[in-house]
């Protein structure tokens, strides 16, 4: 799927994810960037959560930079999610 328009969602409060994305060209692949104030312990963790949901909604190309302030992984899922139908279109089940 292709993205069509940067967008981002979440904030910087404690216990949030601010996630900005940016649509690349077609076979440019995923670029993930973190930054955590948990990232010795999770920052894997938070990686594959990142990348799960990526799959789940068919993004192959994009630039994300996820500002983790100690999210759960379901604030995470759902800042990733939310910024990916901004920026265009996901896959249908």
């Amino acid at each position: 799927m292709q993205l069509k328009i940067p967008a981002q969602a979440g904030t910087l409060e404690s216990s949030d994810a601010l996630v900005l994305i940016e649509p690349l060209a077609a076979g440019s692949g995923r670029h993930i960037e973190l930054e955590s104030s948990v990232m010795r312990q999770y920052g894997r963790h938070i990686r594959q959560q990142v990348m799960a949901t990526l799959d789940r909604l068919c993004v192959a190309d994009v630039r994300i930079l996820v500002k983790d302030k100690g999210a759960l992984d379901a604030t995470v899922q759902a800042r990733v999610e939310t910024a990916v139908r901004r920026s265009g279109q996901a896959c249908a089940d």
